[in-house]
C-alpha cells in the first residue's frame, strides 16, 4: 500500500470515528484492548492495553476520542474480563470471566471454495451457517443474552453473555464446540432406552426411541422421516433404490425398512426406532448425513480460547472498509453486508482510484447491474467502492481531477 493510499484511508477512518458513535462492550474497563495502526509496514498488534492506557481516561463513553485520534486500521477487545487488563502478561492480568464467543469464517466453510466463489457468495454461505449456529445456541442451549455481529470481513461473530457461561473453563467450552459440530455423535447417544413390562412376558423388554422434541435427536429423526416419506411415495423398486444409497443398507434391508415403516408409520413418526432392526443401520447412515448438513462449522479455537481478542462492533475492518456491524436477530434475513455495513461516511461522493486488480466488486451499482465492475486504470468510483478496493490491495489512491 502506497503512502498516499494509507494516509487517505487513515484520514477517512478517523472521519468515521468522529461522526459515528461506537458503543463499548459491557464491562469495557475490565477488558484488554488492542489495535493495529495505519503505519507503513506495521502489522503487529498493539495490545495489553486497558481503556485507561488508551486515552488517559477511564470512562468507556470516551472510547471514541481514542479512535478518532489514533485512526487505527483494526480494533479489538478481549472476550475476557480481568482484574488488571493492562498487565503485560496473561498471568498477571487476573482472569475473572469471559464471554462465550463463536466465529464463523467463510474461508473455513466446507461448502466454500475461495478460489471459485465470489466474496458475496462466500458471505451468503456463511449466513446460512450462522442461522444453523443460532438454532443450536437458542434452541438447544436456551441462551438468551447473545448478539450477532458481521465481522466486516469474511463472516460473523456471536457473543453470548448469559450469566451461566461467563465462568466456563476451556474443557466446558470444548464440550459446547463438540456439540455444535456434532462430534462423537454415536447412535446410542441419540436413543433413549426404556424398560417396559408386558402381559405374558417373563422378562421386561426394552423400548428404544429417538427424541423428537429437540436437539440432535430431533434433527436426525426429521431427516429420517423425510427420507422414509420420499421412499414410500415412490414405486416399490425406486423406493428401495432410494434407501440403498445409504451405507449399510442393502436391498433386503431396504425392503424390510419400507414394509415396517408402512405398517408402523405412526410409531416411527413418534420416534420408535424398534419397528424393525434393519432401521438401525439406516439411522446410523442418516445420522452422519444429518451432521454434515446441520452442523455449524465454527472456528473452534475462538470459542475455547479464554483470552481471545475479538473485533470491536462499530469499528471499521481495515481489510475491507466495511463496518463491524451488530445485526438484530429479526433483521438477519434481510441483512446485506454490502449495503448495511457500508459506513455512512463513505457514501454520497466519488473518488479517483488507480485500479491494479480489475474485475467485479460485491457492490451493486446504481445502473441495476448485478455487480460493480472496475477496469485496470485510473477511474472515478463511489467512495465506498474505492475504500474497499484500496483496503483489499486492489487499488491505490488516484489523483483527484
Amino acid at each position: 500500500m502506497e503512502g498516499q493510499t494509507r494516509a487517505y484511508l487513515r484520514g477517512r477512518f478517523g472521519d468515521h470515528y468522529r461522526r459515528a458513535g461506537v458503543s463499548p462492550p459491557p464491562a469495557a474497563g475490565e477488558r484488554e484492548w488492542g489495535y493495529i495502526p495505519f503505519r507503513a509496514g506495521e502489522t503487529r498488534m498493539v495490545r495489553h492495553r486497558s481503556l485507561l492506557d488508551l486515552g488517559d481516561f477511564g470512562d468507556a463513553a470516551e472510547l471514541g476520542e481514542f479512535l478518532a485520534r489514533e485512526r487505527p486500521r483494526h480494533v479489538y477487545y478481549s472476550a475476557a474480563r480481568y482484574d488488571d487488563p493492562g498487565a503485560d502478561s496473561m498471568d498477571a492480568k487476573g482472569w475473572q470471566a469471559a464471554d462465550l464467543v463463536f466465529d464463523l469464517d467463510a474461508d473455513h466453510l466446507p461448502a466454500v471454495d475461495p478460489a471459485e466463489d465470489s466474496y458475496a457468495e462466500m458471505l451468503s454461505a456463511c449466513k446460512d451457517a450462522l442461522v444453523r449456529l443460532l438454532d443450536f445456541l437458542e434452541g438447544d442451549f436456551g441462551f438468551e443474552d447473545l448478539s450477532v455481529v458481521f465481522s466486516g470481513g469474511r463472516g460473523y461473530h456471536v457473543h453470548v453473555r448469559d450469566e451461566g457461561v461467563l465462568d466456563l473453563g476451556r474443557d466446558q467450552r470444548r464440550e459446547i464446540v463438540d456439540y455444535v459440530l456434532g462430534e462423537d455423535l454415536d447412535f446410542e447417544s441419540l436413543v433413549d432406552t426404556e424398560t417396559v413390562a408386558g402381559l405374558g412376558r417373563k422378562t421386561p423388554a426394552e423400548k428404544r426411541t429417538i427424541p423428537t422434541g429437540g436437539g440432535w435427536g430431533a434433527r436426525v429423526h426429521d431427516r429420517l422421516m423425510t427420507v422414509v416419506d420420499e421412499a414410500l411415495a415412490l414405486p416399490d423398486d425406486e423406493g428401495v433404490d432410494r434407501l440403498t444409497r445409504y451405507v449399510g443398507v442393502g436391498e433386503g434391508r431396504a425392503e424390510a425398512i419400507l414394509a415396517a415403516a408402512d405398517a408402523n408409520y405412526d410409531e416411527l413418526a413418534a420416534g420408535n426406532v424398534d419397528v424393525h432392526p434393519a432401521l438401525h443401520e439406516l439411522l446410523k447412515a442418516i445420522r452422519d448425513e444429518t451432521v454434515q448438513r446441520e452442523r455449524a462449522p465454527i472456528d473452534e479455537p475462538v470459542t475455547t480460547d479464554l483470552n481471545r481478542l475479538i473485533r470491536l462492533p462499530g469499528s471499521i475492518h481495515g481489510g475491507s472498509g466495511l463496518r463491524v456491524t451488530p445485526v438484530d436477530r429479526e433483521d438477519l434475513a434481510e441483512f446485506d453486508p454490502f449495503v448495511h455495513a457500508v459506513p455512512g461516511t463513505f457514501r454520497g461522493q466519488e473518488i479517483v482510484v488507480d485500479v491494479k486488480s480489475p474485475g467485479e466488486t460485491p457492490f451493486a451499482p446504481p445502473s441495476g447491474d448485478d455487480t460493480f465492475t472496475v477496469s485496470a486504470d485510473e477511474q472515478s468510483v463511489p467512495e465506498y467502492v474505492g475504500v474497499f478496493l484500496m483496503a483489499r490491495g486492489r487499488a491505490e489512491k488516484g489523483k483527484e481531477r
